[in-house]
């Protein structure tokens, strides 16, 4: 059985949390359309990016400073 290399593995997610994040953009814009911003829709979609940028930061950094992503990994 295949097991994926743990540093590709973090890569893996890397994209996962930018994918993400590009849906919750777009789930917030349409929800901003749609509503009118009257709703809360918008503002809970913000709060899940929010959340979704933290997470990916704390990965990158943690991905810098174990060295499984960087320049030239």
């Amino acid at each position: 059985m295949y097991t994926a290399h743990p540093f590709k593995m973090i890569k893996y997610f890397i994209i996962f949390l930018i994918v993400a994040m590009f849906i919750s953009l777009f789930r917030g814009a349409f929800f901003l359309i749609k509503d009118g911003g009257s709703s809360k829709r918008t503002v809970h979609s913000l709060g899940v990016r929010v959340s979704i940028a933290i997470v990916l930061f704390i990965t990158l950094v943690y991905g810098f400073v174990t060295g499984q992503i960087g320049p030239g990994v």
